[in-house]
């Protein structure tokens, strides 16, 4: 036999239990960061970043919106640094954008970045929902040496690894 007290407090707990699932929550929104010198407008919409015979770097994820739906036709452009710790600041060498699906899924074909004097491994992104806000941030490999000395680093926007060419990353929209 279940006491009044018992009885009261699964009533309550039930009477709550729509406010918490109305407060949902995919995580926190992905934080903003700087774009740094080198972000280049008008890069080619694409999402293999690769040329040639490079070892690949395969990057997917979803965009979602703070009540954790996927935000379809989001703009993602992606830039970062080359094999040597270098911008291609005169054309498009690992720069490009795309749009999110309407699942709100992402892939990017790339290559792991080279370090460069003060900053760890990274990955500029410029990411825009239809209608909405602009959102700049960076992503992040985890588990990395120079990642404590950079810094702009900031564990929340470390990728999920699986393996060492593959990551995922969703990014939550405020």
């Amino acid at each position: 036999m279940i006491s009044d007290s018992s009885r009261r407090r699964l009533l309550g707990a039930a009477l709550l239990w729509p406010v918490y699932s109305l407060a949902q929550s995919c995580g926190k929104p992905t934080p903003r960061q700087t774009e740094g010198p080198f972000f280049k407008p008008q890069s080619p919409e694409r999402n293999v970043l690769v040329q040639g015979n490079a070892a690949t770097l395969l990057v997917t994820g979803r965009v979602l919106g703070p009540d954790c739906k996927p935000v379809a036709h989001a703009l993602l452009d992606f830039w970062h640094a080359d094999e040597k710790g270098e911008y291609d600041n005169s054309g498009f060498h690992y720069r490009g954008h795309q749009f999110s699906d309407a699942d709100g899924r992402y892939r990017l074909e790339t290559i792991v970045p080279a370090e460069y004097p003060g900053r760890a491994r990274h990955i500029h992104v410029k990411l825009q929902p239809p209608g909405g806000r602009l959102l700049t941030t960076q992503l992040y490999f985890p588990n990395q040496e120079r990642n404590e000395a950079d810094d702009l680093f900031r564990p929340e926007l470390a990728m999920q690894m699986t393996t060492r060419s593959v990551g995922r990353f969703d990014f939550v929209l405020g």
